[in-house]
């Protein structure tokens, strides 16, 4: 697995392991309606309203923007899910991890990092 980004470790889950889903629209989430668990959804803004109708059957969500006091990290939280927030990607093109294969863990205390298979 190859390394492609870190950001601010928001759960007490240390680790999840998924198929990553690129959320970009509330069109996508309805789309995961019944597909949803173990996808570790990526969102660009905090989208807690966005994802709320799945946030219980996602393995872990990741965030490009936002902090531990985010609505998203706090829901996280509670819902027992992996999250990492202000995710920074090495990848330029988010749309191409889209289906992959993904595990995100917390590396230390508050270090998350995101793992995507080849």
């Amino acid at each position: 697995m190859e390394r492609i980004g870190k950001g601010l470790s928001c759960s007490s889950k240390s680790e999840a392991v998924g198929e990553l889903v690129f959320v970009k629209t509330v069109e996508d989430v309805i789309n995961l309606f019944d597909s949803a668990t173990g996808k570790i959804c990526l969102v660009e803004e905090a989208g807690t309203t966005t994802l709320g109708p799945i946030l219980s059957d996602l393995s872990g969500v990741l965030c490009t923007t936002g902090s531990a006091g985010s609505h998203l990290a706090i829901v996280s939280r509670e819902f027992g899910l992996a999250c990492i927030m202000g995710v920074r990607f090495s990848v330029k093109d988010l749309n191409t991890l889209n289906g992959k294969k993904c595990k995100i863990f917390t590396e230390d205390d508050d270090t998350g990092v995101v793992f995507i298979e080849n």
